[in-house]
């Protein structure tokens, strides 16, 4: 079956012809469209447009104003106090669009954000693909006892080799089960003359979650920061953090002002619980704090204890 090369369609889009446009560019996202970045080892991620950086951002803050101004250090302390004080319809004036390669159950949790135009490859209409997802053995990891949608240590040993098996064998027969389903040999060709197969909207149920699905996506960057601001955080889960590290560094050079207070002011900043508030208050005061005089859960605690150090 034919597979889509989108290593083969950036060369051949990238070596087109430019066209000229008067709209504003970011020439840092320029010299990355259409060039997938490697993530996981079967998926990508790769612009595919854009519309509008910084500057339509400011732009839209400014437009009371009429055109404003074009000094950078202007422009940086505008985004920051839009950020700082939560304004967000300046960002919704910018948007990207992402060819996304991901497995199933990732793309499962990232289309929790309701936010965004998706497009998904179709497997009622094509075959997919026999890739599938196999953790790196650092990345195997038994059930967190402390949090139930969380890893705790690194398997090893006999264990890490029997979970990788399964996980392949499983992937590698359910595919075969799916040909079978289908009457198709590896190569696209019928297996028997006499039968169409089962339909692809049916045989499709037979595939694991960890199977590689594709979509377009795209998102303003107001709502995109709203994703990097969950999905780029330690706490995420690897897998789809990933694919965030990876558009978080799209952002970087699609709107580099925008990018630096996000970082500052949501990605690497905190937020307190009004108790919280009060009880760093006393200990700036010089009270000795204790879990149990804190007036806080225990979570939260240990949530507090972490930032402060």
């Amino acid at each position: 079956m034919d597979k889509i090369d989108p290593y083969a369609q950036a060369e051949e889009q990238r070596t087109s012809p430019p066209s000229a446009t008067y709209r504003e560019i970011s020439p840092g996202l320029e010299d990355r469209l259409f060039t997938p970045v490697p993530v996981l080892d079967h998926g990508f991620v790769r612009v595919v447009d854009y519309m509008g950086n910084d500057s339509s951002v400011v732009q839209a803050a400014r437009v009371s104003y009429g055109r404003g101004t074009k000094q950078v250090s202007e422009d940086r302390g505008l985004i920051n106090y839009l950020l700082r004080h939560r304004h967000t319809t300046p960002f919704e004036m910018a948007e990207i669009k992402l060819h996304v390669k991901l497995p199933i159950f990732v793309a499962r949790q990232w289309i929790r954000h309701r936010t965004a135009s998706v497009n998904e490859y179709s497997a009622r209409y094509s075959v997919l693909d026999r890739e599938f997802y196999v953790p790196a053995p650092e990345h195997l990891a038994s059930q967190s006892i402390s949090n139930r949608q969380g890893r705790g240590q690194v398997l090893s040993g006999d264990e890490a080799e029997r979970a990788l098996t399964i996980l392949k064998e499983t992937a590698q027969r359910s595919y075969d089960e799916y040909l079978t389903l289908l009457n198709l040999n590896e190569d696209g060709t019928k297996r028997t003359e006499h039968s169409d197969g089962l339909a692809r909207e049916l045989a499709r149920a037979n595939l694991t979650v960890g199977f590689y699905t594709q979509w377009y996506w795209k998102v303003n960057l107001h709502n995109l920061m709203g994703f990097l601001q969950l999905r780029a955080d330690p706490h995420a889960q690897y897998e789809i953090r990933s694919y965030a590290d990876v558009i978080l560094d799209i952002m970087s050079a699609w709107v580099p002002l925008t990018y630096e207070a996000f970082l500052e002011h949501r990605l690497q900043s905190a937020t307190f619980s009004s108790t919280a508030v009060k009880v760093i208050r006393r200990m700036l005061a010089g009270e000795a704090v204790t879990e149990e005089s804190s007036g806080l859960g225990r979570r939260e605690w240990i949530e507090l204890s972490e930032i402060l150090r």
